[in-house]
């Protein structure tokens, strides 16, 4: 047995394709295909404005930095975030000099509104919200605090590509949504990403500032033509971070079968649901109420989780950990203690495979072997 925990599937003849259209043209950069992406995009989520970047990093950046610029925040003003993530929803905080302040998860691993409550200070200046794993947790009610408090809502949809919540797909709500396309998303390409912001200005600027801020992208600039072409200015300082051509080309493809493959992944995790539920030593994380969710992790917590991993390891199965606690990194040590529930599932948090190569066989081995070794030790014994 060997089942990984993550492998992408792509359809490889379509996106050979679309490669081969962007060969034969010579064009494979920002352009074309990267255009026909957004709109697919748009289209499909409901959107009013999408931009095609490099990276969901590169999108999570542009949305603070646009916001930052635009409503003047100062270095050291404060943004309210999870330690339950990947480190790039931390650190696009930090590439703006702002302080990224811990507020505590909730049962579906998404940020706590309570305790978001409390960490809302005279310095706080947007809350970022992480669809963990796709889950939308209590994000309206975060929606809510924002209204409130007159706080932009980024919303981190790295995990979240084809989740919705009531029918709708989520992040409309959010003044910008942040969305990954790397290989191992549920919209697979090589790497990519997507910036929506709700403002036109702010949808505007941002594409200056993915081609190092000058006035004029490349593709703009040629398919303009003129004697001229080459005239432009620099408004801004910018970044390298548009997307290209072969990966939106790719991810045209993916998108027309992206509902598909979350429909299977949710069968996955129904099929998980029956041999787990009920176990004494295996708490699944919920889905919200309302979610139907993109099903990018299915998560468990269990006491004895490192001595499971490497049980599950000596039978060919590997599974992940999505996330350590943020605030026991070096560099976000400030907080440490500042949330306790992040504390308390860090040592207990495991992802088991989810992909769609797998098969209810594949589901139902892992997660006899979960049962199996679920709260006990390396010897077969209930710790006591």
């Amino acid at each position: 047995m060997d089942i990984q925990l993550f492998v992408p599937t792509f359809r490889v003849e379509e996106c050979l394709e679309q490669i081969k259209e962007c060969l034969e043209k010579g064009w494979t950069g920002l352009g074309f295909k990267t255009l026909a992406f957004e709109d697919a995009w748009k289209n499909y989520t409901g959107f009013s404005h999408a931009h095609f970047v490099n990276s969901g990093t590169s999108a999570l950046h542009l949305a603070v930095n646009v916001l930052k610029k635009r409503l003047k925040w100062s270095d050291g003003d404060e943004v309210i975030t999870t330690p339950i993530t990947f480190v790039s929803t931390n650190h696009a905080i930090l590439y703006e000099n702002l302080r990224p302040v811990f507020a505590d998860v909730d049962e579906y691993l998404c940020l706590d509104p309570v305790d978001v409550q409390k960490k809302l200070t005279k310095k706080t200046r947007a809350v970022m919200f992480v669809g963990m794993g796709g889950n939308t947790g209590q994000y309206e009610k975060i929606v809510e605090i924002c209204r409130e408090n007159s706080l932009p809502l980024i919303l981190d949809a790295a995990h979240m590509s084809g989740t919705r919540l009531h029918g709708k797909h989520v992040g409309k709500e959010a003044e910008v949504s942040c969305f990954s396309f790397h290989a191992v998303k549920n919209l697979p390409t090589a790497d990519g990403g997507m910036v929506c912001f709700s403002s036109p200005d702010d949808d505007k600027l941002v594409r200056k500032l993915t081609w190092l801020g000058i006035s004029k992208d490349t593709y703009t600039r040629t398919i303009g033509g003129g004697a001229y072409k080459w005239m432009y200015d620099v408004e801004d300082v910018g970044f390298k971070y548009h997307g290209n051509s072969i990966m939106a080309g790719i991810a045209l493809v993916q998108l027309k079968y992206l509902d598909q493959d979350n429909a299977y992944r949710r069968q996955l995790c129904d099929w998980y649901l029956s041999g787990l539920t009920g176990h004494e030593h295996v708490k699944i994380v919920p889905t919200a109420p309302g979610c139907e969710s993109s099903r990018h992790l299915f998560q468990i917590l269990a006491d004895n989780r490192d001595e499971l991993i490497l049980a599950l390891n000596e039978n060919g199965v590997y599974p992940g950990v999505h996330y350590r606690d943020n605030t026991l990194y070096s560099m976000y040590r400030y907080a440490d203690g500042t949330c306790p529930y992040a504390h308390e599932v860090n040592n207990k948090l495991l992802s088991l495979p989810l992909h769609l190569r797998m098969t209810r066989r594949d589901v139902e081995s892992v997660s006899e072997l979960v049962v199996k070794y679920a709260g006990k030790s390396r010897h077969g014994r209930t710790p006591r």
